[in-house]
This record gives structure tokens, C-alpha cells and sequence, in this order.
């Protein structure tokens, strides 16, 4: 089955959406970005045959099949509706919404229309990650008592960076919550279901910045670090502390901590993203220490050097195409993009509040 897909938004779509698009054997027919030099440039590098800096104008094409959204997160809720009233398949970056309203209403647009949909948190499918979720079906921790997560890195040179509103302003969707703290909870939801309460707190402790082809400094809204705990529907919680805002910090650790059992993914000093090929350590009552878990050839079926977010998101990508062909929106779909956002909204509104939030629906 062929698959005509068009990309809006040649950022972060021109280094991993399109080239896995291109690998996996879909046709990238149409990009699509405001600034139609880049959409131009994109084009010509991808061998890209329609070139749009209107989406409206996109999803009048009839030969398009689907759509990926890869813009801004305040961009997401009006470019998915109308990609689904247009009639495409949707793949929407995360964070998927600017808050669980508009979350939901994507959602029951999605079901109601019957096509595919699903949301970028292809981390899902990074080796270690997906061997996790196995050994945790298998019982290997048995009952989940804590999970505790780290994620600390930040720019050596100071926030004073040129930067731009979408990464600095809170009401356009920015923030390091929604930007990869809504990629760990979806993965907390996948390993051990549902969330049903929530507090936290969020920060900015480098508030300014220098504007994008400016020279006057601005004031960012937007966190550059947060906190939250979690507890779940099955019993257990999670504790994380996320900060870009912490130069030299030592990059990520997830150590999760059960009744039978203990298991611990380090990635140390290679940034946010779990290693495409994984690294795992575990151990059960009564070994000596932590010992190292090999992951299966099947979960990681192959290399991408382009890119350590490719393997994992082209793996995404072969899910989307099941689902094309299945009638179905395999996970992580719109319904998971939905609950991700409630844990985001409920972890803002408890830094606010200073109350718990509890999760009702």
C-alpha cells in the first residue's frame, strides 16, 4: 500500500519525519512552512514535487493521503481539525495541545472520523524502553513501589541565546514540560497504566532571553525545569525532576524500584533521548548488584546513524501504516495524547495551586 503523506513544518520534520517517511516507503508529496524559502529549500534537498506555505491550501490536495504535523504546539489543534475534516490521516508532534480541552476535543474528533491518528512519542519505541515494558508484563519487578526519573542537561554558555516565542512563551505551548517531560509520561502510562493523582511544581529560573533577530532581551514565561510526583490507578508512584536549565548536568536516569525487582536505564552524558539501541540494568533479591540485561535483536532491528531518534520513530511510523491499513490508531494515539495532556495541565495547575490534583476521567 502506498501512502502519500505531506509534512508541515520542515524543522525538526526535515531531520526525522521525512527521511523516516522516505525510508519506511511512504511519498512525501507535499511540505509545507510559513517561510516558503525553507519549505523551497526543503523541497529541493527531499526531492519534494509541491511546495505550500498555506496548510489550508495542503489539504485541498486529493492525491494526499495523509498529514504530519510538526509545528509549534499551539498550531496542533486547528491544523488537526482540519486535517481530519479534510479527510487525512494525521501524525501530530507532541506536546499534542495547549491544554486537556482542546486535548479531548482532538480525540473525539479522531474517533468520530474513523481515520488513523497518532502522536510522536516514539520513545515508546526506543529498545531499551520497549524491552522495559516487557520485563515489567513478565513480572520481573513484581509490584511497583517507585519509580524515580532525572533528566539534567543545559546549555554551557547561558540561556542568553537567540531563541524564539514558541520556545519561550507559555501560551504558545512552550516550555520543557510539554517538550520532554510529556515523552517521559507517556512512557510512566505505557509501562504502568493509569495516573490518578498528580502534584508538582515548574520553574524558570533563566527568565531571560535575547529575541530572535533581536538584540533586546525578553522575559520567557515558559519553564525551564519541573518537578512531579505520580500515583497510580495499580498502586505504586513515580518522583521526576527534569531541568535544561542545569549545564553540566549528567543527561538522564529512570530507576524503577518493584517488590521483585529492580531495573534502571542510564543514559548518562548523551542528552534527553533514550539510546535508539538501549542500555538496561536489573537485578532480583539476592544478587550482589546491578547486572546488565541484554535487549533482544527484535527490538532493535536495525541502525539509523542519520539520527538516534530515527530508529525509533521510523518504527512509529511502520504502527501509523498498520493502522492505515488496519482501520485502526494504534498506540500512542490521540486517547494517549489526551491523557498525557491532563497530567501536563493537572502538574501546572498544582504548581499554581499547591494543591494535589486528582485525575477523574
Amino acid at each position: 500500500m502506498s501512502v502519500r503523506i505531506g509534512v508541515i513544518g520542515v524543522g525538526f520534520g526535515s531531520v526525522v519525519h521525512i527521511p523516516a517517511f522516505q525510508s519506511e516507503g511512504l511519498e512525501v508529496v507535499a511540505v509545507c512552512a510559513r517561510n516558503e524559502d525553507r519549505a523551497q529549500a526543503a523541497a529541493k534537498t527531499f526531492k519534494i514535487p509541491h511546495i505550500f506555505s498555506d496548510y489550508r491550501r495542503m489539504l485541498e490536495m486529493s492525491d494526499l493521503d495523509a498529514v504530519s504535523i510538526v509545528t509549534p504546539p499551539a498550531l496542533h489543534y486547528e491544523m488537526t481539525l482540519a486535517a481530519l475534516n479534510a479527510g487525512k490521516h494525521v501524525l501530530c508532534e507532541k506536546p499534542f495541545a495547549l491544554n486537556r480541552l482542546q486535548a479531548r476535543e482532538m480525540w473525539q474528533a479522531s474517533d468520530a472520523s474513523g481515520l488513523t491518528t497518532m502522536i510522536c512519542h516514539e520513545f515508546r519505541f526506543a529498545a531499551s524502553r520497549m524491552q522495559v515494558k516487557e520485563l515489567i508484563d513478565e513480572g520481573y519487578i513484581g509490584q511497583l513501589h517507585t519509580v524515580v526519573m532525572n533528566l539534567a542537561n543545559g546549555p554551557r554558555g547561558g540561556f542568553q541565546a537567540r531563541t524564539s516565542s514558541y520556545r519561550d512563551e507559555l501560551e504558545q505551548g512552550s516550555g520543557f514540560l510539554g517538550a520532554l517531560g510529556s515523552h517521559y509520561i507517556d512512557c510512566l502510562r505505557h509501562w504502568f497504566g493509569e495516573v490518578t493523582t498528580v502534584s508538582g511544581q515548574t520553574f524558570t529560573h533563566f527568565p531571560e532571553r535575547i529575541k530572535e533577530d533581536q538584540d533586546n532581551i525578553i522575559h520567557a514565561t515558559a519553564e525551564d525545569t519541573f518537578q512531579f510526583n505520580l500515583q497510580f490507578m495499580n498502586g505504586g508512584w513515580a518522583t521526576m525532576l527534569g531541568t535544561n536549565a542545569a549545564p553540566f548536568g549528567q543527561g538522564a536516569k529512570v530507576e524503577i524500584y518493584g517488590r521483585d525487582g529492580t531495573l534502571v536505564t542510564p543514559h548518562a552524558g548523551i542528552g534527553f533521548n533514550p539510546p535508539p539501541q538501549g542500555g538496561l540494568l536489573g537485578a532480583k533479591p539476592g544478587d550482589e548488584t546491578l547486572n546488565t540485561i541484554d535487549v533482544p535483536e527484535r527490538l532493535s532491528p536495525f541502525v539509523d546513524d542519520r539520527d538516534d531518534r530515527l530508529m525509533p520513530f521510523r518504527l512509529l511510523v511502520r504502527q501509523f501504516l498498520q493502522g492505515i491499513s488496519d482501520g485502526t490508531s494504534p498506540a500512542p494515539n490521540f486517547y494517549d495524547g489526551y491523557k498525557c495532556q491532563q497530567i501536563l495541565d493537572a502538574v501546572r495547575d498544582s504548581s499554581s495551586s499547591g494543591q494535589t490534583i486528582r485525575i477523574t476521567e
